[in-house]
């Protein structure tokens, strides 16, 4: 089990760069805004906002997977002790 949430967390860290980038429409706004001599600070920005909005449903399911399975071993436990 921790061999394989070594895996997963190595993947995950290997594949930060990808995560990084911008959908097409973004991208060609913000291309735009730059050569326009518009702020280079606001693609930074973008970025983090699209991987917040990405993680967040996810981390919402990991969260409930969790007290679910955590509930679930508790009431197998008290089912074994009846």
């Amino acid at each position: 089990m921790v061999k394989r949430l070594a895996i997963v967390i190595v993947l995950l860290i290997a594949s930060v760069n990808i995560t990084l980038s911008q959908c097409a429409m973004c991208r060609a706004t913000l291309e735009s805004n730059v050569s326009n001599g518009s702020e280079t600070t606001l693609s930074g920005n973008l970025n983090m906002g699209i991987l917040y909005l990405f993680a967040a449903p996810y981390l919402i399911i990991a969260t409930v997977a969790y007290f679910w399975y955590k509930n679930s071993r508790i009431a197998n436990k008290s089912k074994a002790i009846a």
